[in-house]
């Protein structure tokens, strides 16, 4: 087994890394908060315009807060290997799929609400002459 010592940059950039995901998250979490509050002022407002606005902006923040949970210890896992901490890259790798697992559900109902399907084909609107000779087609 290989016994050699973790690089001396490692674990300070070990730790930078984490304070910048938990950061990031923090973030995320706040601009989803501050999208649900101007939700609920538009729904009590008399206005309610803005509904299709936000709920967009709802489904962008949730997409970009799972892939940063998960993106965020798959990365630090990645610098930790590479620096030689075997055990603290086991940890964030664990993090990051126990993360990916809660998230996979969260993002695929915030893209299904972000690109619904395409509306059903109008129905035809071909005149077609019925038997007895007449047809009766709007416009003439």
């Amino acid at each position: 087994m290989d016994r050699r010592p973790a690089a001396p940059w490692a674990p300070g950039a070990v730790a930078l890394l984490t304070v910048a995901w938990l950061i990031g998250a923090l973030v995320l979490l706040g601009w989803i908060f501050s999208i649900g509050l101007e939700g609920w002022a538009d729904q009590h407002s008399d206005q309610g315009a803005g509904a299709d606005a936000l709920a967009r902006k709802a489904n962008v923040a949730l997409l970009l807060l799972a892939a940063e949970v998960v993106a965020g210890p798959a990365v630090i896992a990645v610098v930790a290997r590479s620096g030689l901490l075997r055990r603290t890259a086991a940890v964030y790798l664990v993090i990051a799929l126990g993360l990916g697992v809660l998230a996979v559900p969260v993002a695929v109902g915030a893209y299904r609400d972000f690109a619904p399907a395409p509306p059903p084909p109008p129905p035809p609107t071909i005149c077609q002459e019925h038997s007895g000779g007449d047809t009766r087609c709007p416009g003439g």
